[in-house]
């Protein structure tokens, strides 16, 4: 789905970086120590080459955002930060959900820019560069897009598409087969920061900020090690909360199913008196009775449901509690933000 201001680059065109920012790469973490080895060494070594091939300035680094995990992720790394000054780290007091934990970076972490990815390695780690590029063309946001989904199931596969649609379809903009691997420009990041939202969805927040916006196409790899973090449940809480928390559409649904119930019922209203006056066909029976209670009784139920998750949105909102709490840090580049 293309929006206004969002470009699909060529590569090929774009010149050599004449002056490499300072990249941030954010890696929300969630119990990984399985993966967390290969993604740092990875990372480390990628990192390295593109600064010494002027792709990216001195002072670049890799920033950890540890989501209140119960393994061994966040000695691990403790240990990456001592022995890397690439490496920094940042722990959550407790387990605050992905979209927090990915916010926290990004408010946290210095540098021009900042990419956010997955500690699991399923991002092409070479998009990184292309992004970059499109940053240094112009662009303030970049969005690395999945070209295609040979590595999920079918059902997988099926469900986050059609997830897509449906947001399109609600009005919301949000770019298709786009996660939470991205560049923010620091001007993009302050301005993100003035959202105060208690329900996060930073794929359709970003789409917000209305700056210029380009599209790297990567194809996503199959997870390193571990499990995945975000299972058929989580999905589907992530998925209402994108729903819910940019468009008032399913209350709009409300009325429409409000409307056609009702004049459904006038309709059944009108055809039992039809029977009872100028027929011999009505019967006496529980079902013509029964069955239209139960249907009223269900809209009316799925009715209140929806107006009471909007409800709570606004009740959790007016709490304003904060949306995380840091309890550690390590590495010189989280303790310089967070001293400013």
């Amino acid at each position: 789905m293309e929006l206004p201001g969002q470009r699909l680059l060529d590569f090929s065109s774009i010149e050599e970086i004449k002056v490499p920012p300072v990249v941030s790469l954010v890696l929300p973490c969630y119990n990984e120590q399985e993966v967390l080895p290969e993604t740092t060494r990875r990372l480390l070594a990628l990192l390295r080459e593109w600064i010494d091939s002027g792709q990216m300035a001195q002072g670049s680094g890799i920033y950890y955002v540890d989501d209140g995990s119960r393994d061994n992720t966040w000695p691990m790394i403790v240990s990456y930060a001592a022995e890397h000054k690439e490496v920094s780290g940042i722990k959550l007091s407790r387990n605050r959900g992905h979209q927090n934990a990915l916010l926290c970076g990004l408010m946290t972490a210095p540098g021009d820019v900042l990419v956010s990815l997955d500690a699991d390695l399923q991002d092409d780690l070479e998009a990184i560069p292309k992004m970059v590029k499109a940053y240094c063309t112009g662009s303030e946001v970049v969005f690395a897009v999945r070209s295609k989904r040979s590595t999920d199931t079918w059902f997988k596969r099926v469900s986050a598409e059609g997830y897509y649609k449906l947001l399109a379809f609600l009005g919301v903009q949000i770019v298709f087969n786009h996660a939470d691997y991205r560049l923010l420009s620091r001007r993009a990041v302050e301005t993100l920061r003035s959202y105060e939202e208690t329900h996060l969805f930073l794929r359709g927040i970003v789409m917000q900020l209305g700056f210029q916006t380009s599209v790297v196409e990567f194809e996503r790899a199959e997870r390193f090690a571990g499990e995945s973090k975000y299972p058929l449940r989580k999905m589907l809480a992530l998925a209402w909360q994108g729903v819910t928390s940019f468009t008032a559409y399913p209350l709009r649904m409300i009325t429409g199913a409000g409307m056609l119930v009702s004049f459904g019922s006038m309709l059944l209203a009108a055809w039992a008196l039809f029977l009872r006056l100028f027929t011999e066909q009505a019967l006496p029976g529980w079902a013509s009775v029964v069955l239209p209670m139960y249907f009223l009784g269900g809209v009316q139920l799925l009715s209140l449901g929806v107006i009471g998750e909007y409800l709570a949105k606004v009740y959790e909102a007016s709490k304003k509690r904060p949306r995380f709490h840091v309890d550690r840090v390590v590495g010189a580049g989280f303790r310089r933000k967070l001293d400013r």
